[in-house]
């Protein structure tokens, strides 16, 4: 167990607000097919919560619904648990990497290491996921239709052209056999980065992807039994460490089952492009918000000249009121999505009844 661990008080005004970030975060996380985590996480950070506390609670609150979100999509066929299990057991051992790490970081710089690294790696890894995803947005929005059309990349098809006897193993989703030897170390990866910022999935799905030569809609589905395996340990090892604030995992947990059926019935009524287009601002949007934090962190640390506590103060209001933005747009563009679809719905339904009238 650390030494110090800090968890904040649960007044009546951060119960709330961790509620309603939990219900965004769900609403964001039924929209994109995403755990919702690189909102959650910034979100709590933002209400004071240390970093390594707000990725353990995270965790905690990520796997009882992947669990429930993996069943129901097997229901589908949409899941390869074989492919989910073997890659969440290499998972756990990423877990266990990047949990010694954020361990470390925290009992020799404390909590402002912490919440340096957390940051640090948020804003390098949603740079770079949030561009892709914004090129995809534009490449599916000029393909139209013809993006329907599933194509295996042509690393995958190399992946799966790789023979290496005694490691070989058949996966439903990818309709091929594959070396393990190339499942460990993607595993690992999506393990490791889970333990850092609790969002695994950002390594986990493209690599199914674009590597293995999985169908995304197959992808995101596995994941779900990746992000279960992988979160029950890491819950488990982070407990141990007693950085886990159950109070927050229920609480957040409690909002996002709400939000997320929001989610889920808004992508019914849009276009791949579209989802694309929302994931990727918002983290993009998330990204410039912990970018505000970075000075603050290094001043304290001494890795910089001291910045004044008043240019602190506002550099910190710039990120919470980014961080309020990326969520305000988040939740307006979904519902705002939904009721548009609603409408446009109701509308073709109004116009058979119309037609069919007509035509008796």
């Amino acid at each position: 167990m650390l030494d110090s661990v800090s968890f904040i008080d649960l007044s009546l005004t951060n119960v709330i607000l961790l509620f309603v970030v939990g219900f965004i975060g769900g609403m964001v996380s039924g929209f994109i097919g995403s755990g919702g985590a690189f909102v959650l996480t910034p979100a709590m950070m933002t209400m004071g919560v240390p970093g390594i506390v707000a990725v353990a609670s995270n965790i905690a609150h990520k796997f009882p619904k992947a669990l429930v979100g993996a069943i129901k999509r097997n229901k589908y066929g949409q899941v390869d648990i074989k492919l989910g299990l073997i890659m969440g057991a290499f998972a756990e051992f990423g877990m266990v990497a990047g949990k010694n790490v954020m361990t470390h970081i925290k009992n020799i710089y404390g909590d402002v290491g912490s919440n340096l690294y957390v940051s640090f790696t948020f804003i390098v890894i949603l740079a770079i996921v949030g561009s892709f995803v914004l090129r995809d947005a534009r490449k599916l929005y000029k393909l139209g239709d013809a993006a329907k059309n599933y194509k295996v990349t042509r690393l995958a098809k190399w992946v799966q052209s790789i023979h290496i006897p005694g490691t070989m193993m058949h996966f439903q989703s990818v309709k091929a056999r594959v070396s393990v030897l190339f499942i460990a170390p993607l595993g690992f990866a999506t393990g490791m980065l889970a333990a850092t910022i609790a969002v695994g999935g950002f390594i986990g799905v493209p690599a199914m992807i674009y590597v293995l030569g999985a169908p995304a809609l197959m992808a995101s589905a596995t994941e779900l039994v990746i992000a279960f395996v992988m979160g029950l340990g890491g819950t488990v090892l982070y407990a141990l460490d007693g950085v886990v604030d159950i109070r927050l995992a229920m609480i957040i947990l409690g909002g996002s089952l709400f939000g997320i059926q929001i989610g889920a019935i808004g992508t019914t009524y849009v276009k791949d492009h579209t989802v694309k287009l929302v994931m990727g601002i918002i983290m993009i949007t998330v990204l410039f918000s912990r970018f505000f934090y970075i000075p603050g962190y290094l001043s304290q640390l001494q890795l910089i000249e001291p910045v004044d506590a008043g240019t602190v103060t506002m550099l910190k209001m710039a990120g919470d009121g980014t961080l309020v933005l990326a969520l305000l747009l988040g939740a307006i563009t979904i519902v705002g999505a939904l009721i548009k679809g609603m409408a446009e719905h109701r509308k073709q339904h109004e116009e058979l009844a119309d037609k069919d009238g007509f035509n008796d």
